[in-house]
């Protein structure tokens, strides 16, 4: 029986008592958790927050949540893809995390409401990823934020759209991105691990609901090995910016996550992990539950962000 938590334990106590996400539509699951009554957390104190509307393809918009941190700036950019399999989740999901981040980067944090699944499949998710994120490098001097320090992150599916963005970046001649902050990132969609195995029912996020996830993001058998879906099976990742890759410890998605780790360093990417022990997927938005665990990791967020400044300084 893997080590857990005291806060995991709890959490899991909780979200084993719902109902299967898997065996509901997406649109009930998004409903209940609508109805969920909300919990007062602790909020970093920044300058400004504010919402826009940005364009994405096809004459349609998406909603943008812009984290200001106190101080003069120019400040870094850090584009945060928020979780929940492609289908669930907004930007009120991950906003208690993103405002710890700027708080502690110091860093102008840009959260994207991409458009969902199954209603928008792949790759509109990853279309509007892309496009959020070369809207931030457009207007990076607006923001008075400084375009020479972009850096993309998220957690869960948000992990995988930071990476694929950035795949999306180098393939295309796109914004240049200095680091990519992964947090249990999907990067596979064949659910055999070993981690699979060992988690796969009772630790939230279920193989079952996982195959759930994936089954609503892609349009067919063929976007499973796309390497836009499933960055672990990319013929060639070199090139791409430096990485921190965060696992959780009981997570069916831990070592999918290191194998891509691997083969990022294996293509002569600098790559830092961590494996948050005793932990769950989901607990880096669950500010509730785990608010400690949370600051420890962006305050590993902000070492990795600091080093990898200097290794960007020295380079030039």
């Amino acid at each position: 029986m893997p080590n857990l938590s005291p806060e995991a334990k709890a959490y899991l106590e909780l979200f084993n008592q719902m109902p299967a996400i898997q065996s509901m539509d997406p649109i009930s699951v998004r409903e209940m958790f609508a109805q969920a009554p909300p919990v007062e957390v602790e909020l970093a104190p920044l300058a400004k927050i504010e919402d826009r509307f940005i364009p994405v393809d096809n004459n349609e918009e998406i909603k943008v949540r812009i984290y200001t941190p106190e101080g003069e700036g120019p400040f870094p950019l850090f584009v945060y893809y928020h979780g929940g399999g492609w289908v669930l989740g907004d930007i009120e999901t991950s906003d208690a995390s993103c405002r710890l981040i700027a708080n502690r980067t110091g860093s102008i944090v840009v959260s994207v409401d991409y458009r969902l699944s199954p209603e928008f499949k792949f790759p509109i998710p990853l279309q509007d990823s892309y496009a959020a994120l070369e809207w931030v490098q457009e207007n990076a001097t607006h923001l008075n934020g400084n375009a020479s320090k972009l850096v993309v992150g998220g957690d869960s599916a948000g992990g995988n759209l930071a990476t694929v963005a950035a795949m999306v970046a180098r393939d295309q001649n796109g914004p240049q991105i200095s680091a990519q902050v992964l947090i249990y990132p999907v990067t596979d969609l064949a659910y055999n691990t070993a981690s699979y195995e060992e988690f796969q029912q009772g630790f939230g996020l279920d193989k079952d609901l996982m195959i759930w996830f994936g089954d609503h993001y892609i349009r067919d058998e063929s976007d499973q090995k796309d390497k836009y879906v499933a960055p672990l099976v990319a013929e060639d990742l070199s090139n791409l910016p430096q990485a921190l890759v965060i696992t959780a410890e009981c997570d069916v998605l831990r070592d999918e996550g290191l194998a891509y780790a691997k083969r990022l360093k294996n293509a002569s990417v600098n790559v830092e992990t961590i494996c948050e022990k005793g932990l769950v997927h989901g607990y880096f938005t669950n500010m509730a539950v785990f608010p400690d665990r949370i600051k420890g990791t962006v305050s590993s967020i902000a070492q990795f962000l600091t080093a990898a400044d200097q290794k960007v300084n020295n380079v030039k």
